[in-house]
């Protein structure tokens, strides 16, 4: 059985213990064992790197040098590393390995919670099988993302809220490899009852269980 950690903590605005639960939830579904902790020292601790799969659930707080490049060395040698919104993006924003493992960061969202489309870019790749495009309310994120990722799908910002970003098309949904380790975000689900959205939630269950050690 593979086995899962969920690590939740920082900012409550992003209801990270609810959505550590709800994460819970699909990856036992899929077979996973799966450890639940707010205990953010677990970094230090070797059990992450003996993991096969690790959804680090944090907006902002601080990660130790030592920890993050223990974190960089573990997802090369496989440890798959995934998560969505504020997961991965707004984790550890200080942090040059975490920032480089993951391959992405928040910069902004304009407008706040607004409507807005999802286009489905990679219809054949099997994690969006079967994903129309689709409409979504939430937070736009507007990100920084790592020119390795492999996009699945995107947003178009229609510049109403900020003109800077008129017409730009960017990632919702990647994947990438790092070593032998395997990244998945997604920038969906601002709290936990987006859960809610099927989309949202087979893409996110999707992809946790491609990015997993094989």
């Amino acid at each position: 059985m593979r086995k899962a950690i969920i690590v939740w903590g920082g900012w409550q605005g992003h209801e990270p213990e609810a959505c550590a639960a709800t994460v819970g939830e699909l990856l036992r579904e899929d077979g996973f064992s799966v450890d639940i902790t707010g205990d953010l020292d677990i970094f230090g601790s070797p059990v992450i790197a003996n993991a096969d799969l690790l959804v680090p659930i944090i907006t902002g707080e601080q990660l130790e040098k030592a920890h993050a490049n223990a974190l960089v060395t573990a997802v090369r040698d496989g440890l798959g590393l995934g998560g969505h919104h504020g997961a991965l993006a707004t984790s550890f924003k200080e942090s040059a390995p975490f920032r480089y493992v993951c391959g992405v960061t928040w910069v902004s969202h304009p407008g706040n919670i607004i409507d807005f489309r999802v286009n489905v870019s990679r219809q054949n790749d099997p994690l969006m099988q079967g994903i129309p495009d689709f409409d979504y309310h939430s937070e736009q994120y507007y990100l920084h993302y790592d020119p390795s990722v492999e996009i699945l799908a995107t947003t178009t910002f229609t510049g109403e809220y900020d003109e800077a970003a008129r017409n730009v098309i960017m990632p919702v949904v990647f994947k990438r490899h790092f070593g032998a380790g395997r990244v998945f975000y997604s920038a969906l689900g601002h709290v936990a009852a987006e859960f809610d959205h099927p989309y949202m939630r087979l893409i996110l269950r999707r992809g946790l269980a491609w990015a997993a050690r094989r």
